[in-house]
């Protein structure tokens, strides 16, 4: 009898829902990369860090840049389900990304919208089979599971970049900019007893570029790796300035390390509660780490990672790309 660590994982079945933006197009490359881990169903994007038709064509360009023309990627939601939309074009540009050129793909959209691709596609799967990184707000997901509230079955499990506790928000003092943008949506996804991951500011904010770590990657040397570098290259300057960080965050990237090699981050399942209070905590999650509440745990907040493995994997598959 082989030895179970001779056996082949079969590959995650997964739904990538996202609002490129920097760190998610860095996200993007790393998932198309990884095909043996990752079975990509779908790219389907939202509005968050700039509008939809932003975000879509920002996804359809990652797609295009990795040669993965074969995953289709579908529009969704174009606003929050209540608060007025945000954007972050201070931190991601007006186009979404800068330090690259931008362009108009030439593969389109799949045809239908995305909230309706996860009603069909989940409601269809086999129980506990999919598994979605939720790399902007979950106005997408939160919309489908208002329509059919059935769809749960199908989730497997759903990784969340998003939310700070210990950390303190980058959009106001409590909040993270995801959670802000959408925590309705976000309080739906909760409420749906979908098992849910959280990688909080508290993670990503340990996870910093460095001149070292960018010269690795920029040793790679692959066009995937030339524009992930320049991608960064601008991008980090705001939370370094901001913060006084020795490097910037690569936040929805360390979602997709997370998915890859989940054994280089560490947390704890707690109790988490979502404010959609208008005022000065709107948007905060509560996380309740030291279970002071006696409330069951609904998250795996994960608040550890190893930095040098994130950039370790991003070197090694970029390296498969063109």
């Amino acid at each position: 009898m082989a030895a179970a660590s001779a056996i082949q994982a079969a590959p995650i079945d997964l739904i990538i829902d996202t609002d490129p933006g920097a760190d998610d197009l860095v996200a993007l490359f790393l998932a198309m990369a990884s095909p043996d881990e990752l079975k990509i169903r779908a790219i389907t994007t939202v509005a968050g860090n700039v509008r939809l038709e932003k975000t879509a064509r920002n996804a359809r360009l990652a797609r295009e840049w990795a040669g993965r023309e074969d995953v289709p990627v579908y529009a969704g939601a174009g606003r929050p389900l209540v608060r007025a939309p945000i954007y972050a074009a201070e931190v991601h540009g007006e186009e979404g990304v800068t330090g690259v050129e931008v362009h108009e793909p030439k593969q389109p959209l799949a045809s239908g919208n995305a909230v309706q691709y996860l009603v069909d596609t989940l409601g269809a799967a086999p129980p506990h089979s999919v598994t979605l990184a939720m790399l902007g707000p979950q106005t997408n997901l939160a919309l489908a599971l208002i329509q059919r509230p059935e769809i749960a079955q199908g989730i497997k499990e759903v990784v969340v970049m998003g939310g700070a506790h210990f950390n303190g928000g980058n959009i106001t003092p409590v909040a993270e900019f995801n959670l802000y943008a959408d925590p309705h949506a976000a309080a739906v996804v909760l409420a749906s007893g979908v098992p849910l991951t959280y990688l909080p500011l508290d993670v990503t904010h340990k996870l910093l570029t460095s001149e070292a770590r960018l010269k690795q990657l920029a040793g790679v040397n692959t066009q995937a790796s030339k524009r992930v570098v320049d991608i960064l290259n601008a991008y980090i300057t705001h939370d370094m300035a901001l913060y006084g960080m020795p490097g910037g965050p690569v936040h929805d990237a360390s979602v997709i390390a997370y998915l890859l090699r989940p054994q280089q981050f560490s947390g704890r399942r707690i109790h988490m509660s979502i404010d959609t209070r208008e005022g000065p905590t709107f948007g905060q999650t509560v996380a309740d780490w030291y279970g002071v509440l006696k409330q069951p745990a609904n998250v795996m907040w994960v608040e550890e990672g190893d930095a040098q493995g994130l950039f370790d994997l991003l070197s090694e598959r970029l390296a498969r790309l063109k």
